[in-house]
């Protein structure tokens, strides 16, 4: 029985995990079953003590708490898989603590270094048009990158405002603001039809040379438009998605509403936004209260 394959499937198949999730998962156990094949272990016969043991060569080879932490959730989701399947008899990592890791608090831009980033983009150019397009939508719904990058075209409907944003069999509706919607329609209206390589292209945002956009490609932008604005803070493409949290926390908007715009499955993960406010106010105060 090839323990690995079946997880991968169960993974894809029937958890329908997102790609992000089941790439590093399956990295995690495929690292340890080469460790335990060279220490003489098969999957199955594992026990708690050789879990403990990689734990300390994981620690050994100077990993971090984050990648230890990671690597015992994927052994517990893997063993748990095969304890369901009857494939084993126990889950030699169940019961076992990772280190506790501090969680840093995520890097957002203020209202107006937001403004100063989106200004960047030359709308009269072509290439500006559409990063203007691309930073806009960022920006106006929270999306991940590869989310941004994997949007066709039939996912935007610009008369309603809103977004689909597919990520696997999961699927959210996301609101747009006014200027995002007009920055994609001149975008779709006047520069997407002169970019595409075929008139069949599905991308919604496509490089110079008429294919889909590429994490690399607009991780480039990204960190051109920074440079340009002479925005100090290392902006990244997770900087916009946390800054568009935060901002619309701070303006009223409720964690449900945010969790459902942000596709988080634990309420928990948006909880640190409210982190950032408090933390954010705290500075306000500490500046401008006359006797702080």
């Amino acid at each position: 029985m090839d323990y690995y394959q079946e997880y991968a499937r169960y993974l894809e198949e029937e958890k329908h995990a997102a790609a992000n999730t089941q790439s590093s998962y399956l990295r995690d156990v495929r690292q340890f079953l080469a460790w335990a094949e060279r220490e003489g272990l098969g999957a199955g016969g594992v026990a708690q003590a050789d879990v403990e043991r990689y734990v300390k060569h994981l620690e050994a080879q100077r990993k971090s708490a984050a990648t230890v932490t990671r690597s015992l959730a994927s052994l517990k989701s893997f063993y748990n898989f095969l304890l369901g399947q009857g494939w084993v008899s126990a889950n030699p990592a169940r019961g076992l603590s990772p280190a506790r890791v501090e969680r840093k608090l995520p890097q957002i831009l203020t209202n107006q270094e937001v403004e100063l980033f989106l200004e960047q983009p030359d709308p009269a150019d072509p290439k500006g048009c559409r990063d203007k397009a691309m930073l806009e939508l960022l920006y106006a719904t929270g999306i991940r990158v590869s989310e941004l990058i994997g949007l066709d075209v039939n996912h935007v409907n610009l008369s309603a405002g809103f977004i689909r944003c597919v990520n696997g069999e999961r699927e959210r509706i996301i609101p747009l603001y006014a200027a995002a919607v007009r920055a994609l329609g001149d975008y779709l209206e006047h520069v997407r039809p002169q970019m595409i390589e075929h008139p069949d292209e599905r991308a919604l945002f496509v490089n110079m040379s008429g294919e889909r956009m590429s994490r690399q490609g607009f991780w480039k932008i990204i960190k051109h438009y920074q440079e340009k604005a002479g925005i100090q803070k290392d902006i990244t493409p997770h900087t916009l998605r946390h800054s568009f949290a935060a901002h619309l926390l701070e303006n009223g908007a409720d964690l449900r509403s945010i969790q459902a715009m942000l596709g988080h499955a634990d309420i928990s993960s948006t909880q640190i936004y409210t982190q950032i406010v408090s933390q954010r106010l705290k500075e306000v105060y500490q500046k401008a209260h006359p006797r702080a």
